[in-house]
């Protein structure tokens, strides 16, 4: 085998077509494995919302030029606010096709380590070699799911990231477990399609953020208050906005406020549409045991009830060993903590050459890589640390050869001319 390119992109969610369209624009042989937005498209279900704003949910073109906007303009196809999930697919299958025209729709199936840089092997046989990895694999792999559903059929309790079309529960008793905006947007979504649903919330009540949205988007009040990907509580969100800057703040006070950051809650606009949708706050699943087609559920307060389906909302948990992906002495060479790899500079692990982006690298670089906005950070500043990679190398090789050149001259021409003839011979 042979290296067949520079950089190899693993994942075409908005990380992943990101810093791939900032590698093409620096000229770097990189390969774009995965298939465009996929799992935004086939992991939530159809009528969702984005939670973010419109300046937070564009992908990343060195001269962001390909915005949302210009999508709009391009394709005539218009994009409301809050924007909707199958317009986002759209937009990103747009950008992929201007900025990520080398996008191989096909699957990384194993990733290790060699002496050359990294071997990668795809699902249809290829074998091939690259010198850097850049893992964009998403969060579909860390879902959460309860230990006390883990018994059941998925037919009688699922994690809300599996389906796509929610009419099948059309008319069913469905319980939905999580307060956070998956949660809360699902129910609002059965009980449009006419499903009897509950929601059950571990939290005394609900959280909600943007009930007053002129805070946010007032002139100079939301500026002051609110960074303009406005992930975070007020002041706390120009801290995330700034990756470089959180990262050198005290672990303590990162971990205080990744919890604000990211705390279960919705966004305001969803909250009329649950106001016929029964919602149990301060309450927790104990057990839930089969019966027949149908789930009898042990809740905290002493009470039992019977539904005919649970879908847990219960958000992600990172552990990049949930990365099937990734060969096992490769996870035994990273430095790991709770899930998350170690990252430094230019999304760096502690194996040289192998980078994370999007969820896995939040312990690192902060809240803001849970969210689409954290794209454009990522994809710069992974395009810089490999352009200043290539550039160190090439002086390498400049400094060896003027080297070989001076030790020739050292010798004299006699020895110059031995391995002139030697190279003839």
């Amino acid at each position: 085998m042979r290296a067949t390119c520079d950089v190899v992109v693993v994942g075409a969610g908005p990380y992943g077509l990101s810093v791939a369209a900032h590698l093409n624009a620096h000229g770097v042989n990189v390969r774009v494995f995965g298939e465009p937005m996929s799992f935004w498209e086939r992991n939530m279900p159809e009528g969702m919302c984005l939670r973010s704003p419109w300046e937070a949910s564009q992908l990343s073109d060195p001269a962001k030029a390909l915005t949302i906007d210009a999508f709009q303009t391009a394709t005539r196809m218009r994009v409301n606010r809050p924007i909707p999930l199958a317009r986002f697919v759209a937009y990103g299958r747009w950008f992929q096709s201007h900025a990520v025209p080398n996008l191989e729709q096909r699957k990384v199936v194993e990733i290790a380590k060699d002496t050359a840089g990294f071997r990668v092997v795809l699902a249809d046989g290829e074998d091939m070699r690259c010198g850097r990895v850049v893992i964009a694999g998403g969060i579909g792999s860390f879902a959460v799911r309860p230990p006390q559903f883990a018994g059941l059929p998925p037919e009688l309790a699922s994690h809300s990231s599996e389906h796509r079309d929610l009419t099948r529960f059309r008319g069913q008793r469905v319980v939905v477990i999580g307060g956070g905006q998956s949660a809360l947007e699902s129910a609002a979504l059965l009980h449009e399609c006419q499903s009897n649903v509950e929601l059950v919330i571990r939290e005394s009540a609900v959280q909600w953020t943007w009930q007053r949205p002129w805070l946010h988007t007032f002139r100079p009040i939301g500026a002051v208050l609110y960074a303009w990907p406005d992930v975070g509580p007020a002041f706390i969100s120009h801290a995330v906005a700034r990756p470089s800057l959180y990262r050198l703040l005290p672990r303590w006070l990162q971990d205080s406020w990744r919890i604000k950051s990211t705390r279960p809650n919705g966004v305001g606009w969803l909250k009329p549409r649950l106001r016929d949708v029964t919602t149990s706050t301060g309450l927790a699943v104990l057990s839930a045991t089969a019966h027949g087609n149908q789930v009898e559920l042990k809740l905290s307060d002493g009470s039992h009830e019977l539904v005919d389906h649970v879908m847990m909302a219960t958000g992600y948990r990172v552990d990049l060993r949930k990365y099937e992906f990734l060969s096992e002495s490769l996870i035994s060479e990273l430095r790991i903590i709770c899930g998350y790899p170690i990252l430094e500079r230019g999304f760096e692990s502690s194996v040289p050459g192998l980078h994370f982006l999007g969820a896995p690298a939040a312990w690192s670089y902060g809240p803001l890589m849970r969210f689409v906005a954290g794209a454009d950070f990522a994809a710069r500043a992974v395009a810089q640390s490999v352009a200043h990679a290539r550039h160190a190398a090439v002086g390498w090789r400049i400094a060896s050869a003027l080297r070989s050149q001076r030790a020739a001259a050292a010798r004299g021409p006699e020895g110059t001319q031995r391995r002139a003839l030697r190279r003839i011979l």
